[in-house]
């Protein structure tokens, strides 16, 4: 494994809404507009680099039966920094994001990769694999924020963009506009990966291939077919 592989992984293979499915509470949540996506994905990066890096380091001291909430503990101490340099140098951005800054304690996404990479793997890796997947979820924000706000309110990051004229669909900007721009999305990652995999002149991605190797579906499958066997 090397440092630009670990890093690159983030960025489109494994890019974490859009790929693994995981972290959609925020995004949903806070993508009324891209400033706020982007507010939300650089305290994750913050996150999720330093608590790699430091599970990384002490793994071998932690005993296994208590390590998520050895996990836990240094994501809360984490994300407590976070929230005083917010409340300092951004506190219009900490008032938008509301109860979301706190509960990147428990992100999906940085207890995944503390538990699947930083747990298992030297420091550097655990660094380049925090830091691939934060970008990658700063990007997939930023990009959901984006394109809701300038439907939803014809804006972007608070600059107008569309004359006078231009009336916006401001169900862009409500909660069931965040499931429908996700479904597009996630419709578009999906006919693209298809796409890529015919012009390869490869098979198909499977299901259990487009949701981050977590094996649910093939172990379904397992218990079943010996069920009916």
């Amino acid at each position: 494994m090397s440092f630009v592989k670990e890093f690159a992984k983030g960025l489109w293979k494994e890019l974490p809404p859009f790929r693994l499915v995981l972290g959609l509470c925020p995004t949903l949540a806070v993508t009324k507009s891209a400033a706020d996506g982007l507010g939300m994905g650089a305290a994750v990066i913050f996150v999720l680099v330093l608590s790699n890096a430091i599970i990384s380091m002490v793994r071998k001291i932690i005993p296994k039966k208590v390590r998520i909430a050895c996990f836990i503990v240094i994501a809360a101490s984490l994300v407590v920094a976070v929230e005083l340099l917010m409340q300092a140098y951004a506190y219009p951005l900490y008032q938008s994001l509301g109860i979301f800054v706190p509960l990147i304690v428990v992100n999906c996404i940085i207890l995944g990769r503390a538990e699947a990479f930083a747990s298992k793997n030297p420091v550097h890796l655990s660094i380049a694999d925090g830091l691939g997947m934060g970008i990658g979820f700063t990007m997939s924000l930023t990009f959901l924020g984006a394109l809701r706000e300038v439907f939803g309110v014809g804006k972007l990051f608070g600059t107008t963009i569309f004359g006078p004229d231009f009336k916006p669909f401001t169900f862009m900007v409500e909660a069931p506009g965040a499931f429908v721009c996700l479904g597009l999305i996630l419709g578009a990652m999906n006919y693209l990966a298809i796409w890529q995999s015919k012009r390869k002149g490869l098979p198909e991605p499977s299901l259990a291939a487009s949701c981050g190797g977590c094996r649910a579906c093939s172990i379904g499958e397992s218990k079943q077919i010996m069920q009916e066997g």
